[in-house]
């Protein structure tokens, strides 16, 4: 029977909810930190609890948060903020990108790059196995999903070594992937292993789609059944809002409504709004961009609220969900 793992507990996917498919609740980067960059620390409790506060007040109910073990992931912390706020969160195991692994290993004398390049692909996925069925960080709180990542227009030995764990680990438990792509770049290759490797695409998300808004590759992405997530919004610096939702609506146009799913990755103190910067904060998505995105998608001859229900319900609730 399918469920979907939280913080708070495993839970059948229909009581998930109202859900943001990536965001960064809590985490503090131990490259960035070393570097100095503050943007990067979101590292206040009560600072996201009031962005939590009103995600909730705008519907808001769930969040996967994405913050694997090298991007400063703290499980204890999301799970105060889950119990605090009121929402679940689904947190990640597995790793994040190459350009973090300098960092040290928690509980390892060593950087993350080395014990990787230590260990083989059973060691690394026996590790994102123990973090999905018995804890993370130290605790008892396990991880909801299986990250891998691959950089811009190039995976790594290391990168591809933790996605063919991943791999492994879903096959073991059957757990759901996500996969970050640096600016969108090697989503058809990422693809293209996935299913060299037995893996049904249908059980991957891939964040930022958005970042490279190329209808061709969204479409051919899509004829294999994946996960797509639009989390580049707000990022106008990018490209336009309307560029993000004419992408969304040429799947849509193409039967593929049932595979996309909408988060903000907020992943900076200027993106939050409670951080002492100002920023839209975590419940924009929901009071500002839907309103918009529904508006537009009935100018465009569809049925946007349905369309909404989709993104924000119906499609994280089986994209979450673990399988037999």
């Amino acid at each position: 029977m399918a469920f979907i793992r939280t913080l708070t507990g495993d839970i059948a996917p229909a009581e998930l909810g109202r859900t943001y498919s990536h965001d960064h609740l809590y985490c503090i980067p131990q490259r960035w930190q070393e570097e100095g960059i503050e943007d990067f620390m979101i590292d206040s409790v009560d600072s996201t609890l009031a962005d939590v506060a009103e995600f909730a007040a705008a519907g808001g109910e769930a969040v996967y948060d994405a913050t694997a073990i090298d991007y400063g992931r703290d499980a204890a912390k999301l799970h105060e903020i889950s119990v605090r706020g009121g929402i679940r969160i689904i947190a990640t195991a597995g790793f994040n990108k190459g350009v973090m692994f300098p960092g040290q290993m928690p509980g390892a004398d060593c950087t993350i790059q080395q014990w990787i390049d230590a260990r083989g692909r059973a060691e690394v996925a026996a590790h994102v196995v123990a973090e999905l069925t018995e804890g993370m960080d130290g605790t008892d709180l396990k991880g909801g999903v299986a990250k891998f990542g691959t950089g811009y227009n190039t995976i790594s030995e290391a990168e591809r070594k933790c996605m063919l764990a991943a791999l492994d680990a879903h096959k073991q438990t059957g757990c759901p992937l996500h996969s970050h792509t640096e600016l969108g770049t090697l989503i058809l290759e990422q693809l293209d292993i996935v299913r060299a490797e037995g893996v049904d695409p249908s059980r991957l998300t891939i964040a930022h789609m958005d970042r490279n808004p190329d209808p061709w590759v969204h479409r051919k992405a899509a004829e294999t059944g994946v996960f797509m997530c639009f989390d580049g919004i707000s990022r106008v610096k990018y490209h336009p809002e309307s560029v993000l939702i004419d992408c969304i609506l040429k799947l849509v146009e193409a039967g593929h409504e049932d595979q996309i799913v909408v988060g903000g990755d907020i992943a900076r103190r200027t993106m939050f709004a409670h951080y002492g910067k100002g920023g839209l904060g975590l419940g924009y998505i929901l009071r500002s961009w839907v309103p918009r995105f529904a508006e537009e998608a009935g100018e465009a001859g569809f049925d946007g609220a349905a369309l909404v229900e989709k993104f924000f319900v119906a499609n994280p609730a089986r994209a979450f969900s673990w399988s037999e």
